[in-house]
C-alpha cells in the first residue's frame, strides 16, 4: 500500500478515480447485500412477455459444439467432458463473464430444434442449481446480470418450448430475483456502458415480468436520462468508442420494437438516440463495411452491421463532422478517411480509450488501405496494452512514448481496470471544404509537458478522391528527444501487398492500387493487426523517422494509380504557401 500512494502523490485526477471508485463499491455492497432486497416483493409472474428477437444471430455450427460440451467464448476453448460449465474454473475473467451472460443461448437458438431447447433448459437450470453470488461472484457483476436477463427474456420460447411446470415456476422465479437483484445494483453500475446496459435490462425485466405500468414507466424514464448523459448530440457515445454506439443501438432496437408492441409510451430520449446513433454507423463505416478502429473498436459483425443500418432511414452522406465525439470524415470518389481529432473521453469513460489521437484510416475500392491496430478479441492483456498505445495507430510517436498515458499499475489496475490518467488537454480542429477538395488541420498538447512540442497534422483529400496528401510537424522547443525520436506510422491492413519501384512504395488489393511517397526515408516494418475475428494477424507499416531537433515537418502522399504522381516538394511548397 505504501507504493500505491506514493503512485498517487501529485496525481489528484487518479486519486478522485479511486475514491470513487471505493465508494460505488461499498455502496453496491450494501445495496446487494443479504438485507439490500428486502423492500421489493418477491412475487414470481405467472406468465411472461418475450422480447423480440436479438439483432445478434447465432451459428449452427458454435450449437452443435455446445452439445458436445465445447464452449468457445472470449477467443479461448473449454471442453467441459460431462460437467456442469458452471461448475469448472474459468480460464480468463473475459470468458467467465460471456458464459454467465448467456448471449450464447443465440446459437442454440438458431438452430430451432427440440434438442436445442432440451440442451438450454439443462444448462439453465444448472445455472440456477449451482450458481449463487458468493461461489461466482463475477456472475453477479451488474453488467453481466442485465446480459444474463436480457438473454433470458430473449430466448425465453426457446428455453419455455415444451417445458415442465417445474421449470418453468424455478426460470420465472430466477428471473424476478434477478430483475430484483439489478434493480438494486443499476445505481452504483460502472459508469459508461454496462450502466446503460442494466437500465435496458430493467425495461426489458419491467415489461417481460409484467411489473405494472408504474415500474414500467420509471424504468424507460431512467433509461432516457442515462442515454441523454451518455449520448453526445452528434450521436458518438462518451466513450468515443465507435463500437460502443454499435452495442447500444443492438440493445435499443428490439427494447423499441417490445415497447411498441406493447403499447407502452416511447420516451422521447430513447428515440432521439436511435435517430442520432443510426446515422453514426456509416459515419464510422469503412468502404469495405468495416468500422473504424479507434479507441477500443475491434472486429465488426457485418451482417449485424448490415441488420442495424435497415433500421437507418436518413440515408444519403454521412455527416462530415462529429463536433462533440471529435471526428472528422472525408470522403470522395470511393475513397473514404477518418480522422480522430477530438480530446480523450473522461476519465471515468476511458477504459478502453487509445492513445491514438490525430491517428486516421483510409479505405478506396472496397478495400481498407491505411488502418489502426485495432483492438483485440481475447482477453489478453499484453495485446490489450499495445492496442492502446500510440504506436498502434496511424499517427506521429515521440521517443517511444505514448500522447496519452494509462494507469498499467497491477494493484490500481485490479481496482480501476486501466483508465486514461493523463492526455492531450488541448485538441484544436478545423475543416475547410474548397474547389479543389477537402482539408483538416488539427494539433494536440499530448506531448507538451514531457517533450516541449505539439503535433500537428494537416490531411487533404481531393474532390476526386485520387489524391490524400498529409503534413505532420512538430512545433515547439524540443527537449528529451533523441535522434530519429520521432516517428510517423502508417499500418497497413493484412490484405494490403507492398512493393517498391523507385522512390514510392505501391500498395495493392483486388487491383486497386495507391502509391504513397514522402519526403524523408520510408522503411517498411513489421506489424501486427488486432481487430481481426480469428485472432491477431501479421501485417506491415511504413514509418518514418526523423530528428524533431532538426527538421520540424515531413510531407507525404497517397495517389490512386491513375496518372502522374505530383512531386512531394510541390505539395509542400504549396501547403506552406496558405
Amino acid at each position: 500500500m505504501e507504493l500505491v500512494g506514493a503512485q498517487l502523490a501529485g496525481r489528484p485526477r487518479l486519486m478522485r478515480l479511486l475514491v470513487s471508485e471505493a465508494t460505488r463499491r461499498a455502496r453496491h455492497a450494501l445495496r446487494t447485500g443479504p438485507l439490500g432486497g428486502w423492500q421489493f416483493a418477491r412475487l414470481v409472474p405467472e406468465t411472461l412477455t418475450s422480447l423480440p428477437p436479438p439483432l445478434h444471430r447465432g451459428e449452427p455450427a458454435l450449437a452443435a459444439e455446445i452439445y458436445g460440451g465445447r464452449f468457445r467464448l472470449a477467443g479461448l476453448l473449454v471442453e467441459t467432458n460431462g460437467r456442469s460449465p458452471f461448475a469448472l474454473d474459468p480460464p480468463s475473467r473475459a470468458f467467465a463473464a460471456e458464459l454467465h451472460g448467456f448471449g450464447w443461448l443465440r446459437h442454440l437458438d438458431e438452430t430451432g430444434d427440440a434438442l436445442a431447447s432440451a440442451n438450454a433448459r439443462v444448462l439453465v437450470s444448472d445455472w440456477i442449481r449451482h450458481v449463487a453470488p458468493r461461489q461466482r461472484p463475477i456472475a453477479y457483476e451488474t453488467e453481466v446480470v442485465a446480459r444474463r436477463l436480457v438473454a433470458w427474456l430473449s430466448y425465453s420460447d426457446l428455453l419455455l418450448h415444451r417445458a415442465d411446470a417445474g421449470f418453468r415456476r424455478r426460470f420465472l422465479k430466477s428471473l424476478a430475483a434477478q430483475q430484483r437483484f439489478l434493480r438494486q445494483a443499476a445505481p452504483e453500475a460502472p459508469d459508461g456502458l454496462p450502466r446503460l446496459l442494466a437500465r435496458v435490462a430493467l425495461v426489458a425485466g419491467a415489461i417481460g415480468l409484467q411489473a405494472g405500468t408504474p415500474h414500467i414507466r420509471l424504468a424507460t424514464r431512467l433509461l432516457a436520462e442515462e442515454l441523454d448523459r451518455q449520448v453526445f448530440a452528434d450521436g458518438v457515445h462518451v466513450s468515443r468508442n465507435p463500437a460502443t454506439g454499435i452495442a447500444i443501438l443492438a440493445e435499443l432496437l428490439p427494447l423499441a420494437r417490445l415497447l411498441e408492441a406493447e403499447n407502452q409510451p416511447m420516451p422521447k430520449s430513447l428515440v432521439n438516440a436511435i435517430d442520432r446513433l443510426l446515422p453514426m454507423l456509416r459515419f464510422f463505416r469503412h468502404a469495405d463495411g468495416a468500422v473504424a478502429l479507434f479507441n477500443g473498436a475491434g472486429a465488426s459483425d457485418p451482417q449485424l452491421m448490415t441488420r442495424l443500418l435497415r433500421h437507418d432511414e436518413t440515408l444519403g452522406e454521412p455527416i462530415s463532422h462529429a463536433r462533440q465525439g471529435g471526428y472528422q470524415r472525408l470522403s470522395a470518389g470511393g475513397t473514404v478517411v477518418i480522422a480522430d481529432t477530438g480530446a480523450p473521453p473522461p476519465p471515468a469513460f476511458s477504459g478502453e480509450a487509445h492513445a491514438g489521437t490525430l491517428a486516421f484510416e483510409f479505405s478506396a475500392g472496397g478495400r481498407r488501405f491505411v488502418v489502426n491496430c485495432g483492438a483485440p478479441d481475447a482477453a489478453d492483456p499484453r495485446w490489450r496494452r499495445l492496442a492502446r498505445s500510440t504506436a498502434a495507430h496511424s499517427t506521429l510517436t515521440l521517443a517511444d512514448h505514448s500522447s496519452s498515458r494509462f494507469e498499467t499499475t497491477e494493484t490500481i489496475e485490479r481496482l480501476l481496470g486501466a483508465p486514461l490518467i493523463e492526455g492531450p488537454d488541448q485538441v484544436l480542429a478545423s475543416r475547410e471544404d474548397a474547389g479543389e477538395g477537402m482539408r483538416i488541420l488539427a494539433a494536440h498538447d499530448g506531448y507538451a509537458a514531457r517533450f516541449g512540442l505539439v503535433h500537428e497534422r494537416m490531411l487533404f483529400l481531393s474532390r476526386r478522391g485520387d489524391l490524400i496528401q498529409g503534413i505532420d510537424r512538430l512545433t515547439g522547443s524540443a527537449r528529451g528527444v533523441g535522434a530519429g525520436g520521432a516517428a510517423l506510422r502508417f499500418h497497413l491492413h493484412p490484405e494490403i501487398s507492398v512493393s517498391r519501384v523507385g522512390e514510392a512504395l505501391l500498395l495493392s488489393a483486388d487491383g486497386e492500387v495507391w502509391s504513397f511517397q514522402a519526403e524523408a526515408a520510408v522503411t517498411l516494418e513489421d506489424g501486427m493487426f488486432l481487430a481481426d475475428p480469428a485472432g491477431p494477424r501479421r501485417s506491415l507499416q511504413l514509418v518514418i523517422s526523423f530528428d524533431p531537433r532538426r527538421r520540424q515537418d515531413v510531407a507525404w502522399t497517397f495517389q490512386r494509380r491513375r496518372e502522374a504522381c505530383p512531386t512531394v516538394d510541390a505539395m509542400v511548397r504549396q501547403s506552406r504557401a496558405r
